[in-house]
């Protein structure tokens, strides 16, 4: 495997496309925006700057791997030589459907195909393809240059010879893998929604300013983010969409907290808007509710 196609030049799609250039791969980073195409390569640009910066990388492996980096704003055409291809599109089946059906059709038959979906059915979106053995999830974590983990997940579907290989293409990328079977939510996105979910209630309730829950989850719990943080960074209409999901699909226990609905109408979608469960157009951030 040389030639690792990413769809979406989002957080998560940049990130992947990172990891695999430095891990070595041909990278084509696609999206049909061009802003956000250039967005991605300032941000990726970054990333190997300061990783540079605290030894993580050579100035000279950086350079070696942004050469292997390149942009499209063509889906199609970039996957006609794609080994290997991973969506990383919004949480939103029609897309998702729209994305495989096309790649499909452009991908040489030996590719393999690859969601970055933190709890859809690869199943399903395997069954939108005429090769869903090929089809598998590989649910990266954020940001994806340091997150260790690539939850590797297989549909119905889903082959060993395509299990294998995916596994390790996420290793020649520095990733630690588990391998699972499918199940909403899979392993971490199902605890990950509900720590999200509980702490809007204890929000919703008055037992804690953001800044004291994230604390006491992060000392206490020994977590890397808090679950506002965590929230504002992937985005809090991703975590909607993903807990409207498991609602649908596991029952009441993932039932979205109003808090939680009442930002996302609200347009304070984290980051990303610059205000979500904190304000980021304030020079420290400060807290909003």
């Amino acid at each position: 495997m040389q030639s690792i196609v990413v769809i979406g030049s989002g957080v998560m799609g940049r990130g992947i496309a990172y990891s695999a250039a430095a891990g070595g791969f041909h990278v084509q980073l696609v999206d049909v925006q061009e802003k956000a195409l250039k967005n991605a390569e300032a941000e990726i640009e970054s990333i190997f700057s300061k990783g540079v910066a605290r030894g993580k990388i050579t100035a000279e492996e950086a350079e070696a791997a942004k050469q292997r980096l390149f942009y499209s704003g063509n889906m199609s055409e970039a996957a006609r030589g794609a080994d290997l291809i991973i969506e990383a599109v919004p949480e939103n089946l029609e897309i998702k459907k729209a994305v495989f059906t096309e790649l499909d059709q452009a991908a040489p038959s030996h590719c393999y195909l690859a969601t970055n979906t933190s709890t859809m059915s690869p199943t399903e979106i395997g069954s939108f393809t005429q090769r869903p053995e090929k089809v598998i999830a590989m649910h990266f974590f954020n940001p994806v240059h340091k997150m260790p983990l690539v939850e590797i997940v297989r549909g119905h579907e889903t082959s060993d010879e395509t299990a294998a290989a995916v596994k390790e293409a996420a290793g020649r990328m520095g990733k630690e893998t588990v391998i699972v079977n499918e199940f909403p939510g899979f392993v971490t996105s199902r605890i990950s929604a509900m720590v999200g979910n509980e702490a809007f209630y204890m929000l919703q309730e008055g037992v804690g300013t953001p800044e004291e829950i994230d604390k006491a989850v992060k000392l206490g719990l020994n977590y890397p983010m808090g679950p506002f943080e965590l929230g504002d960074l992937v985005g809090l209409d991703t975590r909607l969409n993903n807990l409207n999901y498991l609602h649908q699909t596991l029952g009441e226990k993932y039932r979205p907290c109003p808090l939680l609905v009442k930002y996302v109408k609200a347009g304070r979608l984290g980051r990303k808007t610059g205000r979500g469960v904190y304000d980021y157009m304030t020079e420290k951030g400060g807290v909003t509710k």
